[in-house]
């Protein structure tokens, strides 16, 4: 699976993640207990991807570049959102509106890579390298789970 096809899925199961919690009420605690853990788990291992494999080789170009320094900085915000949500319980009122937050950056994150990055990345590198990249970042996500 070629780079892009790899981060294509991974966005999809993150999207479908967040719908799923942003549907959850404040009694369901044990649901959105683990639909966090499992967002948390994805989203660490998905930035682990990008930021060891993918956007290295990215920033060395001078069209890309840009581009892979602002998705270092939303990686951040995430982060930091990601931190207070571990840290608020999840039936506390201000839970649901740290998650509309974080999933506002998220999607505009998604979009932005997808419609902007992706198209790039077409541009700079041929099939064989985009596969060498997806089997680079595979390697990791199945050293994540393995963990």
């Amino acid at each position: 699976m070629d780079a892009l096809t790899l981060l294509k899925k991974d966005h999809d199961e993150v999207r479908k993640m967040l719908k799923d919690l942003d549907a959850t009420s404040d009694r369901a605690i044990k649901t959105r207990q683990d639909l966090f853990a499992r967002l948390k788990f994805s989203l660490t291992v998905h930035e682990q991807m990008e930021e060891a494999v993918l956007y290295p080789v990215l920033k060395e170009h001078a069209q890309t570049k840009e581009i892979v320094l602002e998705a270092y900085e939303e990686h951040d915000v995430v982060d930091t959102i990601l931190g207070e949500l571990e840290q608020t319980p999840v039936d506390d009122e201000t839970w649901h509106a740290k998650l509309t937050v974080m999933r506002e950056n998220l999607l505009h994150h998604i979009e932005e890579e997808e419609d902007e990055m992706f198209g790039q990345i077409r541009e700079l590198f041929d099939k064989e390298t985009l596969e060498s990249l997806g089997e680079q970042m595979r390697t990791i996500k199945s050293q994540a789970r393995a963990a």
